[in-house]
């Protein structure tokens, strides 16, 4: 399914909330908090011409997310940002000084932090990268996950020495039960989902997404046509969609929001027009996109700033993941996890659709900008879906 944006907001200016948090300013923050990050380098951006000419399409790119920071995920520039820029903010309040990102080591930083518990409901990516902030600064880490979630991503969570909690439930019900628990013990809960009067610590996270936008364009010799960005509650999707929006203005890219079919509450409120949970329904193979409840702050710069909505089929995904396995003749090999080339998913099955096609406005001279958001973060499940191992593949 497809749906052009109708909402009344639409290319009506960002919030100045959201200029701020997201803009060129936000997307600063986010490069100077990088530069100290001990093994930090830009994701490469993956020129895919083979399968481009295959898709009736002038050019495709890919930004690969899945070599960021160590932890395979976009998520790793968002929850783990967040927890430092909090526990600076901690330290500095009670140092009496303003501390930056150069002194996220210093050992005063880390006494404060070392008091701190930071806590969030994860799927597994963003799990990870909250995890990991807090050990980057000697703090605790708790984290939520539901039984869906698979023991490899239970694991690769805890090694970063975080308390694991499982709770039954959908991810927005273990969204409420994680903030419930962190108020009531004065921890600090670190969600990618936003709601009313909870703003500010999503708005740090989505920030870190803006990196990928940054990056992106710099990597490339043109601004692309398109961009297809994948949602799970609309965090990176908003993210990049107001880098476009604040870098292009009204010469942007033609900018689509991708979700998949059984878990499409972006798309839902889209059609609607404002914010709406979404029944749960049969699990779909991109699990790290199965949300019900769309973010309020993300909706709010996607009416704004996307130009379409599109839901993809699972079995889209799990071609997505096979046509970057085993790439056309000289296109690099991508190990993209399910969700991770959700965005291609969306693309094939916009092509495939002369409406869609024709709406989305794509022909032989788009240039298309993807990301791959994860790799193989389960690597038992990529083996299954793909016939390969993730290091075969890389190899």
């Amino acid at each position: 399914m497809f749906l052009l944006n109708h909402h009344a907001d639409y290319r009506s200016a960002l919030h100045a909330d959201d200029i701020a948090t997201l803009g060129p300013a936000g997307a600063d923050a986010i490069a100077a908090h990088l530069a100290q990050r001990a093994n930090h380098a830009p994701t490469p951006l993956h020129s895919l011409p083979g399968l481009a000419v295959a898709l009736g399409i002038g050019a495709l790119f890919v930004k690969d997310e899945g070599q960021r920071l160590g932890l395979g995920s976009f998520k790793a520039l968002g929850g783990a940002y967040a927890v430092i820029r909090l526990a600076l903010e901690a330290a500095s309040a009670k140092l009496g000084r303003t501390l930056g990102d150069a002194e996220m080591n210093d050992p005063a930083v880390r006494a404060v932090a070392a008091g701190m518990t930071f806590a969030c409901a994860t799927d597994g990516n963003h799990g990870r990268s909250v995890a990991q902030g807090a050990q980057l600064l000697g703090a605790k880490a708790v984290i939520f996950v539901h039984g869906g979630v698979s023991d490899e991503r239970v694991a690769a969570i805890a090694r970063f020495g975080a308390e694991m909690v499982r709770v039954s439930g959908t991810y927005d019900d273990f969204v409420v039960e994680a903030a419930r628990v962190a108020t009531e013990r004065g921890w600090t809960i670190v969600s990618d989902t936003s709601w009313d009067g909870y703003e500010r610590i999503p708005g740090l996270v989505m920030q870190g997404y803006t990196a990928i936008a940054r990056e992106g364009l710099a990597q490339m010799a043109e601004r692309p046509t398109h961009v297809f960005v994948q949602a799970g509650v609309g965090g990176i999707a908003a993210a990049l969609a107001a880098q476009m929006q604040t870098t292009f203005g009204d010469a942007r890219p033609f900018f689509t929001v991708v979700e998949p079919s059984r878990a499409a509450c972006i798309f839902e409120a889209a059609r609607l027009g404002h914010p709406a949970k979404i029944a749960h329904g049969e699990p779909t193979v991109m699990a790290m996109l199965e949300c019900y409840d769309p973010s309020p702050l993300a909706l709010r710069v996607l009416y704004r700033a996307a130009d379409a909505f599109l839901t993809a089929e699972d079995a889209d995904a799990v071609e997505a993941i096979n046509r970057l396995a085993r790439p056309a003749a000289g296109d690099p090999a991508i190990v993209a996890g399910e969700s991770g080339a959700a965005g291609l998913a969306g693309l094939i099955a916009a092509l495939r659709d002369p409406a869609a096609r024709a709406a989305l406005k794509l022909d032989g001279n788009s240039r298309v900008f993807l990301v791959n958001t994860e790799g193989a973060t389960d690597p038992e499940r990529y083996a299954e879906l793909v016939g390969l191992q993730p290091a075969e593949v890389a190899a």
